[in-house]
Formats: C-alpha cells, structure tokens, sequence
C-alpha cells in the first residue's frame, strides 16, 4: 500500500453482460492496477464467477470478502494481498 492510504479504497468493477473468460481477464488487469491492500468489488452476471472468482483468489492469495447473489447478479469483494 502506498504511504498515507488507507486500506477503505474502494474499486468497482462491472463485467455485467460479459461471459467467461471475460470477467476473470478484467478481474486480473484491475488488480494489477490497485494498490496492494485495497478492496475491489467485482458485479457479474456469469455464473461462472462463482466458481473462477473464489479459484482465482485462492490461487493468487488474494482475499475474497463476502460474495453474494441477488438474482443474476453476482457481486464479490476481494483485497488484493501483498503479493
């Protein structure tokens, strides 16, 4: 994390209407570009994010906070870990 940032930066990230591999492919470029400890939440609507998103976090350390489905729509938060 950068000096003089708090960890409560929020990122959102709307991959609504796209299809696997889509929102994994998006969900990794935006991590890349966020800060080391911050939050990004992700909305989807492709099922399979229910089980890439988890995979994807368990596999490069990040944290998945809460996932949740309303409906469609799916909607993760995760902080990206000090790699």
């Amino acid at each position: 994390m950068k000096p003089g940032k708090s960890n409560s930066t929020e990122h959102l990230l709307d991959t609504q209407g796209l299809f696997c591999p889509e929102p994994v492919m998006l969900l990794h470029k935006k991590i890349r570009e966020i800060d080391d400890g911050e939050v990004l939440v992700l909305v989807a609507t492709d099922p399979s994010t229910t089980r890439d998103v988890p995979k994807f976090c368990h596999f490069l350390g990040h944290e998945l906070l809460s996932s949740a489905e309303n409906g469609k729509v799916y909607r993760y938060t995760i902080r990206k870990s000090s790699s």
